[in-house]
């Protein structure tokens, strides 16, 4: 890999170097640093705890090795522009004056892909073209029967990728649960 880490430590190590070419006045004294394996959407996460001031940046290492370097620094400078807001006005989300600060330190808004779900929800009506992955068990995963379709409230229906099982209902759920197992 271009930055040479192998493991988590030598990644929050070059995270935190590249951290301090970052033109953004942040007490690094009050950030820690981890890294996720089980992380699937976000490449990166930044906590604050709005008690003590202490900010979590939290990086995905799949992100990491799927993006390589290059890319996934853009996601350092990403949760470090949430830091600073933390630090600043403690709040962050990604309104004005955060797109405005990450144009300035060349940090992208959102990322790319970088896993696929596990799972997909489906409108059921065929001409619907609706759907959604998700990684986890999710209420609507688990029970998707109590939810409908975000664009013509059909019903919904789940399928598990690997396998191709589908259902429509809690009951249908535990079901397919049981038949995939350990390929869950």
């Amino acid at each position: 890999m271009e930055s040479g880490a192998t493991t988590h430590t030598q990644l929050v190590e070059r995270a935190k170097r590249h951290a301090k070419t970052v033109a953004l006045p942040i007490d690094y004294s009050m950030v820690s640093w981890e890294v996720s394996e089980r992380a699937r959407r976000r490449a990166g996460q930044c906590l604050y705890n709005a008690r003590t001031g202490a900010v979590t940046i939290r990086l995905t290492w799949a992100a990491f090795e799927a993006y390589g370097w290059e890319q996934f620094s853009g996601v350092v400078r990403h949760e470090l522009v949430h830091a600073w807001e933390f630090q600043q006005f403690g709040e962050s989300n990604h309104g004005r004056r955060f797109t405005k600060k990450a144009r300035e330190v060349d940090a992208p808004c959102s990322c790319e892909r970088f896993t696929d779900g596990r799972l997909t929800l489906s409108c059921t009506e065929e001409r619907c073209e609706w759907r959604a992955e998700r990684h986890r068990a999710s209420t609507v995963v688990t029970n998707p029967g109590r939810y409908r379709c975000g664009a013509c409230q059909s019903r919904l229906v789940v399928t598990h990728v690997a396998s191709g099982k589908s259902w429509q209902s809690e009951a249908g759920y535990e079901r397919a649960r049981k038949r995939i197992d350990d390929e869950w």
